[in-house]
């Protein structure tokens, strides 16, 4: 089984990577977990000495090391041996979710993270049931984005998916100008996603629209961007689920899962 992966500081992380290459026999260097993270690996995971964990910025950097000691219910010292960067993803995939009802908007944002998505942005689409607005709108960003950290690390992840602000369709348009392709998931698209000629570098955005679908006027703003219409397959797939399968498919097709 692969070591757990928990978030840590910046600083200590770049502390450690300094430390490691300046230890001419690769001594490395120690960094202390701890508070949330630190109760985590302790009273939850309950990780012991020698065995080996992995620690992260979210951003790409990955601290390799076992855990030298183990003190309370949250404080844990990693003895880091090795640090690495993980280089940004080429092609870059966004997923533009509709805001689903209930909890399924964290199940979409849990799976696309776990299939490998690099940024997610909400989508208030004018057939949303669900609408964010004020303190409402900030706690559900806020558990967007803790279910994004929190399925990066179960996915053993070391560059988290951005979770944008929520977006409305003005804003939608412009991503997909500025996108080396754009795409919105359509029931009735004549073109299949897994023919679509894709780019090798810049970025990929998918559109995925809400239970009752992409309004006609959203669909002709999305085309006039750019955009092109493309279907998964012969079923329909709920808007929590459709972005996770496009998400596999494209890195698939694009290689990064090669």
């Amino acid at each position: 089984m692969t070591a757990p992966v928990f978030l840590a500081d910046p600083a200590l992380l770049a502390e450690a990577a300094a430390a490691v290459d300046a230890a001419a026999r690769g001594d490395g260097a120690t960094v202390l977990l701890e508070g949330p993270e630190g109760r985590h690996a302790v009273s939850v995971r309950r990780l012991r000495t020698g065995e080996e964990v992995v620690l992260t910025d979210g951003a790409g950097t990955g601290a390799y090391g076992t855990v030298s000691a183990v003190s309370g219910k949250d404080r844990l010292e990693v003895a880091v041996t090795s640090v690495s960067r993980e280089p940004e993803p080429r092609p870059r995939i966004t997923v533009v979710q509709a805001l689903p009802k209930g909890d399924r908007g964290e199940l979409a944002v849990e799976t696309v993270t776990e299939t490998g998505a690099d940024a997610i942005v909400p989508w208030a689409a004018s057939r949303c049931v669900t609408q964010w607005r004020g303190e409402r709108g900030a706690k559900s960003l806020a558990k967007w984005r803790s279910t994004a950290r929190e399925a990066g690390k179960q996915s053993r992840r070391l560059r988290f998916p951005d979770v944008a602000e929520l977006a409305g369709t003005a804003e939608v348009a412009r991503l997909l100008a500025d996108a080396e392709l754009g795409v919105v998931l359509h029931e009735e698209a004549s073109l299949a996603l897994a023919t679509a000629e894709l780019p090798c570098e810049g970025g990929l955005v998918v559109v995925v629209g809400p239970e009752g679908g992409v309004s006609p006027e959203e669909l002709t703003a999305f085309t006039r961007a750019g955009a092109r219409t493309c279907r998964l397959g012969p079923s329909v797939l709920r808007t929590s689920t459709a972005g996770t399968a496009a998400t596999a498919l494209l890195l698939g097709r694009t290689g990064r899962w090669n």
